[in-house]
């Protein structure tokens, strides 16, 4: 019968310990969400949890359902998709917001349009990419909330491959955006470090026949140190949002904000959010990658017990200002039945401070263990019965 296994570690930080207060932060955001994705700690969390239009921080969603097919194989970077009439005469001219400049009939590749919609935050090159992936806009959004549920974001639902307002259909909140932020950073990053970090892109020419460049609206790129990634989002009814992330010295934050009331507060709050996130915290080792942080028993396997190890560098996150206790928890359901293939996931490590929620980090198998045979079974039974 498998139960839920707790092992407590004994991991001393500090000769002395202090416990520290969380640094506090105050903002005009209405929405603040920061989550540090090192240590799995959340920083801040000012309506994390509350429904919000997205605007076009949804369009994150489009380019990640994308980012996913590119890598699976099944859509390519140099396949190129028609504009169609009805597409342009919808998403063209002053009324159709933030636009690639697309014109009717061309050819695009998904490459651009990607820029498109990640630099550009085009409402057309999204429309675009999406009926040339799934026939129709719809179709597409359908596969937008299958990814949404498989990300576990239970408090969103898209509507639009853009964000456009829908009367309620579209709607996120801040911790969504984030773990929809982290999905994209960390299942697809070299897709993401392609297309996020660009400053501008041009595409598309004035009637004078100039091509027109656009830059990046991402509020901390060049600003912070480290920033890469994400997207802004603006409507009149959302008010100006911005999800963003940044990597310094191996701790990368993701950040978002929603119902500012300025482009230029955005700008600000943006960059004194993330700069306080990385001045105002600091990150506190605990296992390199690969160092074995504990051991799992095993059922039915060639081996009676599996490593369980840091798939990467694993560190708590605590208060800039002083240190703090720690408790450090491994949790599995146990024991774990074979097969367990070499880095598969199979426990948590749960580090709790005096001033954090707690911080949950995988910890996945160090070795391979194979299913036992017949005898191999009886043999791992006659040791544990003399254990």
């Amino acid at each position: 019968m498998k139960k839920s296994v707790a092992v407590l570690l004994a991991v001393g930080l500090l000769a002395q310990p202090l416990i520290a207060a969380a640094p506090p932060y105050t903002t005009e955001a209405p929405i603040a969400y920061m989550k540090d994705l090192s240590s799995g700690a959340v920083l801040y969390d000012k309506g994390g949890e509350t429904r919000i239009p997205p605007a076009s921080m949804a369009k994150m969603m489009t380019a990640h359902v994308a980012f996913r097919l590119i890598q699976k194989g099944e859509l390519k970077l140099d396949t190129k998709f028609t504009v169609r009439p009805e597409t342009w005469k919808q998403w063209h001219g002053p009324q159709a917001g933030s636009t690639m400049f697309l014109s009717v009939g061309e050819q695009v590749s998904v490459e651009n349009l990607l820029h498109g919609i990640v630099t550009l935050s085009g409402n057309d090159a999204c429309v675009v990419l999406a009926e040339g992936i799934s026939g129709t806009e719809q179709a597409f959004v359908a596969a937008m909330n299958e990814e949404a549920k498989r990300l576990g974001l239970k408090n969103s639902h898209f509507g639009t491959s853009n964000g456009w307002p829908d009367e309620g259909v579209t709607y996120v909140t801040a911790e969504d955006l984030a773990k929809l932020a982290q999905a994209t950073i960390e299942e697809t990053p070299d897709l993401y470090k392609k297309f996020y970090a660009t400053r501008s892109f041009t595409w598309g020419k004035t009637m004078g026949g100039a091509n027109i460049a656009q830059g990046n609206r991402n509020p901390i790129l060049g600003k912070i140190d480290g920033a890469d990634g994400l997207k802004t989002g603006h409507t009149e009814e959302a008010g100006f949002g911005f999800t963003g992330s940044a990597e310094q010295n191996g701790r990368r934050l993701v950040m978002v904000i929603a119902g500012l009331t300025s482009f230029n507060g955005r700008i600000s709050e943006s960059v004194r959010f993330m700069d306080w996130g990385f001045k105002a915290w600091k990150a506190q080792p605990l296992f390199k990658k690969g160092q074995t942080v504990e051991t799992a028993t095993v059922q039915l396997g060639s081996a009676t017990s599996v490593s369980l190890v840091a798939p990467q560098n694993l560190a708590v996150t605590l208060p800039g200002t002083a240190s703090a206790n720690v408790q450090v928890k491994v949790v599995y359901t146990g024991p774990i039945k074979a097969p367990i293939a070499k880095g598969q996931q199979i426990a948590q490590m749960i580090v709790q401070t005096p001033d954090t929620p707690p911080q949950i980090m995988p910890l996945v198998a160090g070795e391979d263990v194979a299913e036992a045979g017949f005898f191999g079974r009886l043999w791992n039974g006659m040791k544990s019965l003399f254990a």
